[in-house]
Parts: C-alpha cells; sequence; structure tokens
C-alpha cells in the first residue's frame, strides 16, 4: 500500500482563563464535558504561566476568557493560553471572548491614536487563533479587523424575552442611546412586536473619556415603559442621564437592557439611585457581590456559548441561532 487511511475522530476541548470561571464552567456543563484542568499562576514579577494538565493534540480547542478588569491581565492570560495550545498541536482554536477588550477604540478620531480594536485581532491571530466567538461587538465592522473566522454572537434574544415576558402587557418603547445604535433599537423593535422607536440625542467631548451630555429624545415616549438598550454599562453616566431624559419627556419608567457590564468607578451607585426600574444584563463579565443592587437583573449568556460551540464543532451553522441574521 502506497498510503495510510484511517477515519480521524473530532474532540471537542474547553478551556478557561481565570477571569470569569463560573460562566467556563457552566458552559462546558451544558456542552455535557468538563473544563480541561489546567495549571495557571503567577511569578512574583507578575508573569503568568500556562500548562494544559492533559493531552490537546489534535483536538478542537474552545478557550474561554472574558476581558475583565483587571482587563490587561485578563488579555495577556488569554494570548499565554493560545499559544500554549498552538504549541502543543491543538488542531483548531477557537477563542471565546465573551466581552472583547478594547472595542472601544475601533477607529481614529484624531491623529497619532491607536486603533486599538485590530491591535486585539492581531495579537490573537499571531498567537494561533483560528475563529474568535464573540457577543455584542461595540460596532459589527470589528469583525473584518481578524483574517480569519468571526462568530459574532448576539444576546438582544436573551434580553428582549426577559422584557417581553415582564412587561409586554404594557405600552412599550424602544429607545437608542444614541444615533449610532438605531439599527440595534430596529432589531429590538421587531422583537417586541413593532413598539415605536426612539432615540437620545447627545453630545460627547472627545478629550474626555466616559463623559457625554444627554440633550434631548426625539421620538414618543409619553406613557410607555421605555426599553433603553446598549452593548454595554461602563461608568453608567451617559445611560442615567439618558433614562432621566426619557421621564422628564414623559415616560411611564425606564428599563435598562445591556449585555455588559463593566461596572467602573460610580456605576453601581448612579444606576441604584436612578430613576430606573430595572437594569438587565448578562453575565459576559464577572459581577461582584458589591455590585449587585436590587434593580439589577443578571442573564446567563452560557446556553447561548454552549449552542454556539456545538454548531462550529459539528460545522453547522451559527448564523442559525439568529434566524439568518447574526
Amino acid at each position: 500500500m502506497g498510503s495510510l487511511e484511517r477515519t480521524t475522530k473530532k474532540n471537542l476541548m474547553v478551556f478557561s482563563g481565570r477571569a470569569h470561571p463560573a460562566l467556563s464552567k457552566e458552559v462546558a456543563r451544558l456542552l455535557g464535558i468538563g473544563l480541561v484542568p489546567t495549571a495557571l499562576y503567577d511569578f512574583a514579577n507578575g508573569e503568568i504561566y500556562v500548562r494544559y494538565e492533559e493531552s490537546v493534540r489534535g483536538c478542537d480547542a474552545f478557550v474561554i476568557q472574558s476581558h475583565t478588569a483587571p482587563i490587561n491581565e485578563a488579555i495577556m492570560e488569554h494570548l499565554i493560553m493560545v499559544d500554549a495550545l498552538k504549541r502543543a498541536s491543538a488542531k483548531r482554536i477557537t477563542v471565546i471572548q465573551p466581552f472583547y477588550g478594547y472595542a472601544r477604540q475601533d477607529k481614529k478620531h484624531r491623529g497619532r491614536e491607536p486603533i486599538s480594536a485590530r491591535l486585539m485581532a492581531d495579537m490573537f491571530k499571531v498567537a494561533g487563533a483560528d475563529r474568535l466567538m464573540t457577543v455584542d461587538l461595540h460596532t459589527a465592522q470589528i469583525q473584518g479587523y481578524f483574517d480569519g473566522p468571526v462568530d459574532h454572537l448576539l444576546a438582544m434574544p436573551i434580553l428582549a424575552d426577559h422584557v417581553e415576558e415582564k412587561y409586554g402587557g404594557e405600552p412599550l418603547a424602544v429607545v437608542s442611546p444614541d444615533a449610532g445604535r438605531i439599527k440595534v433599537a430596529e432589531a429590538w423593535s421587531e422583537r417586541l412586536g413593532g413598539a415605536p422607536l426612539a432615540f437620545i440625542h447627545k453630545t460627547r467631548n472627545i478629550d474626555r473619556p466616559n463623559e457625554s451630555q444627554a440633550n434631548r429624545v426625539v421620538g414618543e415616549v409619553e406613557g410607555r415603559v421605555c426599553v433603553l438598550v446598549d452593548d454595554l454599562i461602563d461608568t453608567g453616566g451617559t445611560i442615567v442621564q439618558a433614562a432621566e431624559a426619557l421621564k422628564a419627556d414623559g415616560a411611564a419608567d425606564v428599563v435598562i437592557a445591556a449585555t455588559h457590564a463593566v461596572f467602573s468607578g460610580p456605576a453601581v451607585d448612579r444606576l441604584k439611585n436612578s430613576v430606573v426600574r430595572e437594569v438587565v444584563v448578562t453575565n459576559t463579565l464577572p459581577i461582584a457581590d458589591e455590585c449587585r443592587f436590587d434593580k439589577l437583573t443578571e442573564l446567563s449568556i452560557a446556553p447561548l456559548l454552549s449552542r454556539a460551540v456545538r454548531e462550529v464543532f459539528e460545522d453547522g451553522s451559527v448564523t442559525s441561532l439568529f434566524n439568518g441574521r447574526a
């Protein structure tokens, strides 16, 4: 015989960094497997060491790490995990970033600025990633920064189902916190049975990050429960201002629905003391006990991630999870 034939078996393995192990464990449990045992620790000077405690040769590897604070450590750990897999002969490496770090730096506002979202994609490609999977990018065009397949998952169905179940009997309006997220608000409106749309006109000083001014509401919101939709809540200033503007315009109530609970600095106090009735987020990022408050509802993104992982592993369609719209 001039050749050797054999049927190869596909082997799915899930790996987790230290940033958000609870989410990784839930994803693995829903897939019916365990996380691969991994030695992960810091040297005295802060350098990170990674070693997988079982063979990964030829496997289909899915490496989960949420880019949470301290974000640069989480990203570096993620990169080192990918490098370790590449050097241990994993067949395909899929990087799962429930929250994509540096996504807000996706373009240059002024000269001599970086495009850090592109740098992130380049670093993971060089480290050895074959594929990226992430949830609700700040802007969809970031998918084009990575030279390979990107699965851009949407949390909207999970968030919208909760809102519809809880507030579906009341008159609703879907509100975008700025003009740039109108397309997302349109998808929400369709999901909520054609609820009317509105948006907040705001201004931002590019010299002062995390600060903006809500100027006025554009659209009819009087007497309605306004669902204020955004991809993330960082310091909470913008979204709380938007909620106050809606109430001042006659909104019956305001519900915030956001995918990523970054919750930096004064965010929790601002949200806790705001006019908002409920803040609905997912667990793409870990939420510390001291950052939880009565108005907060946390929904799990793990079922979505596990379904997407299964589709990728079985060479199925991730887009089918979103009725062809992802």
